[in-house]
């Protein structure tokens, strides 16, 4: 059995979303260390994100007029949109 060479990093994060995420994860036995690992892991052996990028369907305080109206529009359903054009969002 080979073992991986681990390394320390840093990364910024929102304190209340962090603090969500350590507790959801609690609930299935991982640190937040642990969950970071599976995404990266994920992320490079999908070569890409390990999910699809869509907004929530409740979002109601959008104003039409706005360029992000159209884009919301189009993610409310099971559309999706490349990371490209979400970038641009």
């Amino acid at each position: 059995m080979t073992t991986t060479k681990k390394i320390r990093t840093s990364i910024y994060l929102d304190e209340e979303v962090k603090n969500q995420a350590k507790k959801l994860f609690k609930k299935y036995h991982l640190s937040l260390s642990d969950a970071v690992t599976i995404f990266l892991s994920q992320s490079v052996l999908e070569q890409g994100l390990p999910f699809k990028l869509k907004l929530p369907k409740n979002i109601e305080m959008i104003n039409p007029s706005e360029n992000d109206y159209r884009q919301i529009e189009i993610t409310r359903g099971e559309e999706t949109i490349s990371l490209e054009e979400f970038k641009q969002i």
